[in-house]
């Protein structure tokens, strides 16, 4: 089973949706998933209960410390790709997940408020053994070139950035109306697009050794020459 955990220590940084996403991704590549949500908020699981009969993939609320029995009644059912979603500022919940992840993803949007706060993200990062990590930019304006800006400033602070983004679209805050993801909602737009290339770019990533995740080359867990 490998693991992905969703961290970032701000809320509305998009991390319920980059894991929803990536898990209805992964079911329609044909794996099994779950999702483990440990926002109080419960975006992802009420989100499941919107998607009536469509049951995969599975979302479990769960507290941090019984996060390790719910990662191992997932393997023991057969699920071979698990998500963990965190809520904004808890550290323990953060470190917690950062802890149990083979891949570590930062939802993040390219604003000052946002990236401010990753020196945070990455230090838990590193308290928890330096995980492979990379940003994933969200909701991008679709003109202008901040992403671009934003993805030199926090390659700066020594974060990998993915080269796919989500971009600002309708279709993201629109899909979980009916427990959808925007793939779903709108099959043939480019939030779909977007969405095919960024877990594209993540499950070659989890292909790759660990050492070998950051850039396709041998280097520390977590870290950016």
């Amino acid at each position: 089973m490998q693991t992905i955990s969703l961290l970032a220590q701000k809320g509305g940084t998009g991390k319920t949706t980059l894991a929803l996403s990536l898990a209805v991704a992964a079911v329609q590549a044909g794996r099994t998933v779950a999702v483990i949500d440990l926002d109080p908020q419960a975006s992802a699981g009420n989100w499941a209960d919107r998607r009536a009969l469509k049951e995969a993939p599975a979302v479990v609320s769960a507290h941090v410390p019984r996060l390790q029995s719910v990662i191992d009644t997932a393997r023991q059912n057969g699920v071979d790709l698990l998500l963990i979603d965190t809520p904004g500022k808890s550290e323990q919940a953060a470190l917690a997940a950062a802890k149990a992840a083979d891949l570590v993803l930062i939802p993040c949007r390219p604003q000052i408020y946002d990236i401010e706060t990753l020196a945070a993200t990455k230090e838990i990062i590193e308290l928890a053994g330096g995980r492979p990590a990379f940003v994933i930019l969200n909701a991008v304006p679709p003109q202008g070139r901040r992403h671009e800006e934003a993805k030199a400033a926090i390659e700066e602070m020594g974060l990998a950035v993915c080269p796919a983004a989500f971009v600002q679209r309708a279709a993201f805050g629109d899909a979980p109306n009916a427990g959808q993801s925007a793939a779903e909602f709108e099959p043939d737009g480019k939030a779909a697009q977007e969405i095919s290339l960024v877990y594209k770019f993540v499950s070659d990533l989890l292909k790759k050794p660990t050492r070998e995740r950051v850039h396709g080359k041998a280097r520390p867990a977590g870290r950016v020459a």
